[in-house]
């Protein structure tokens, strides 16, 4: 027999925004499902042995009493976290924050989302449903990943995109390109080259652009003047990263200087601290690849300049595309409702879509209210936003959370 269950908000995924919303919510009283696994895209989707390039203050998720931070993660688990943060370590800590804000997480698949009058009607992979008022889609980017079309055809043998893989181990000892010139290829890089393979990365820009390390003591805690230059949010350089941490105020300035901020803001680059490792990698900038076609048991690259790469496998890291109409479990309706631009849905207060009651965290909401809506940082804002406009919408309509 299916059951069908009632639930004021239902939220879509458990990685760092969708933890962060459940929390808030919950602490305001709002009646909240959450489904999915605990920090599935950081533990499945990015190679083992990778760092976060965000420092340590822009790296917390976000609880309503700021009692869930990676120091009282640290001293619950009796360990010091080394920097940069290593990958396997902030996976550990969003399943920390999870069991003591989410106890109790539905691991269960959303497949469908239907409108009813009076909200939505959520469908599970095993028959069941949830009815609920509100739906907030923080599902990742999992769905996102962008692969050049040069590449279409080719199977995943030769080549395939960095979200593709856990281990990247298994290249030991073979010729790899890797296409990009983000913390993606550049990390990518080094861990192949540490792990025995033979690195080249192609860059299309002119030269990779690196984060430098030299004005670290601006960001320092002991400087005073840290909080006017430097946000704890950390995206962008000073000057635009204060605008950026304003997302409200960022969502009000015209479309083009939107687009421009946010270029500037997360163009690719490589965290400073790389860049020793990347010393046995052959880097090659200013060329793009222009075909690639598979040569036997390779891959023959031909580059925009007329030279030629021979490679056993290409790895892609060519970054994410939003497109919220790859979530299954939106169908045509819905996807026609959100009257989508470039993919993104258009996002009012509060993360509410054009389908009132239908809300989208993470990078979905990042054409609306700017770049920190790609980062760990943005799950303060967005939480706490997301968990105003609910309350809102629930005294107009005579509902008690």
């Amino acid at each position: 027999m299916k059951n069908n269950l009632t639930s004021q908000v239902v939220i879509i995924g458990a990685g760092p925004y969708g933890l962060a919303a459940a929390a808030h919510l919950r602490d305001a009283k709002v009646e909240t499902c959450v489904f999915g696994e605990a920090m599935e895209f950081w533990e499945k989707q990015m190679p083992a042995g990778m760092c976060l390039r965000s420092p340590r203050c822009a790296s917390h998720i976000d609880d309503p009493c700021g009692a869930l931070t990676l120091e009282r993660y640290e001293a619950s688990q009796g360990k010091d976290l080394s920097k940069p943060i290593p990958l396997d370590a902030f996976i550990d800590y969003g399943r920390w924050f999870q069991r003591q804000a989410v106890s109790d997480l539905d691991p269960r698949r959303v497949v469908k989302i239907e409108r009813t009058p009076n909200g939505f009607r959520v469908g599970l992979a095993d028959g069941n449903a949830v009815t609920a008022q509100r739906v907030v889609i923080a599902a990742g980017i999992g769905k996102f990943a962008r692969r050049a079309p040069q590449f279409d055809g080719l199977p995943q043998t030769l080549a395939s995109h960095t979200s593709e893989h856990r281990d990247l181990g298994r290249f030991a000892g073979r010729r790899v390109a890797v296409v990009g010139g983000g913390q993606s290829a550049l990390e990518s890089a080094a861990l192949l080259s540490e792990a025995g393979a033979e690195v080249e990365v192609i860059v299309r820009a002119p030269r990779v652009h690196w984060l430098s390390q030299r004005m670290m003591w601006l960001k320092s805690e002991k400087n005073p003047f840290r909080p006017l230059l430097y946000p704890p949010t950390d995206v962008g350089p000073p000057g635009l990263n204060l605008l950026v941490a304003a997302p409200h105020l960022f969502n009000k300035l015209p479309r083009k200087l939107q687009d421009g901020i946010a270029y500037r803001c997360i163009r690719p680059a490589g965290a400073g601290w790389l860049l020793p490792r990347v010393g046995m990698c052959r880097i090659t900038s200013g060329r793009a690849v222009r075909s690639a076609t598979s040569n036997g048991a390779g891959l023959k690259l031909k580059l925009d300049d007329g030279s030629e790469r021979h490679a056993d496998h290409a790895l892609l890291a060519t970054g994410y595309r939003i497109n919220v109409s790859q979530y299954g479990f939106l169908g045509p309706e819905l996807i026609d409702a959100l009257r989508l631009v470039d993919g993104y849905p258009p996002l009012m207060t509060g993360f509410e879509s054009a389908i009132p009651g239908l809300h989208f965290l993470g990078a979905p909401a990042a054409w609306s209210f700017g770049p920190l809506c790609r980062f760990v940082s943005g799950s303060a804002y967005t939480a706490r936003a997301l968990t105003r406009r609910v309350l809102k919408k629930s005294r107009t309509n005579g509902a008690h959370p």
